[in-house]
């Protein structure tokens, strides 16, 4: 598996508040979750961010509450995965239930910019950006959790396997 898109960047603590604010937590649908994504910071984002596109940010990206809201509206956004120094946990777990694809690699994150053009080998772990010519290694997935990813998150893989 791989995902291929377009840099949007982010600082430190980006929480799930920054992600998909509270007051939109009314509705579970991901299309209108998607329509708020990233609203509080980047009030551009969802007029900028095409389907594949790819999320970057420093430390302890998807702090605080524990809402499964934050991963749907960044994938219902089109973003193909996120990659980050580091993530919170409970983000983390949640991303996966959701088949968001994320990966932790502090030195990808730290020199990949905003607009550069990147690729993911979910296989490897490799990172690659295609508009500098450098190449990362991040955390490849298991292969139990690229199944999760594949099937679009954890329910339809415990429902395809029955």
């Amino acid at each position: 598996m791989k995902a291929r898109g377009i840099v949007h960047k982010y600082g430190d603590n980006i929480d799930t508040d920054v992600i998909i604010p509270a007051r939109y937590l009314n509705s579970s649908d991901p299309d209108e979750l998607a329509k708020k994504c990233m609203e509080d910071i980047d009030p551009e984002f969802v007029n900028r961010v095409q389907k594949g596109d790819i999320m970057v940010a420093n430390k302890n990206f998807g702090c605080g509450s524990s809402r499964e809201h934050a991963p749907i509206a960044i994938k219902a956004a089109g973003i193909g995965c996120v990659i980050a120094e580091t993530f919170a946990r409970i983000f983390y777990r949640n991303a996966i239930n959701i088949g968001l694809p994320i990966i932790e690699c502090a030195e990808a994150a730290k020199e990949i910019e905003a607009g550069d053009t990147v690729e993911i080998d979910f296989d490897s772990g490799i990172i690659y950006d295609r508009t500098k010519n450098t190449e990362y290694k991040g955390q490849a997935f298991p292969p139990f959790m690229q199944k999760i990813i594949k099937a679009e998150g954890l329910i339809n893989y415990i429902n395809e396997n029955k």
